[in-house]
């Protein structure tokens, strides 16, 4: 599993929005959602990172990024010790 991050915000100056019809900026937004250069590519200790700040516990982070508890609690640090 990955994590895609992608912008779908494009600003447009005010004239030039003027001069596109409803449909015609509808389908302008469609091409630059669909953009690939947007999208930023997490490595696996930066997904990790980012479900545990989402509030995901350790086991479900390791489960649906097929890694051991072990190695999640790597990446953040955890120690296992008593």
């Amino acid at each position: 599993m990955s994590i895609s991050i992608s912008n779908s915000f494009s600003p447009t100056p005010f004239a030039a929005a003027n001069s596109y019809s409803n449909s015609a900026a509808a389908q302008r937004t469609q091409q630059t959602t669909n953009d690939s250069a947007d999208t930023v590519k997490l490595s696996e200790s930066q997904q990790v990172t980012q479900l545990y700040r989402q509030g995901q516990q350790v086991s479900q982070i390791a489960s649906s990024l097929s890694l051991t508890v072990d190695i999640v609690n790597s990446y953040l640090d955890i120690s296992n010790a008593p």
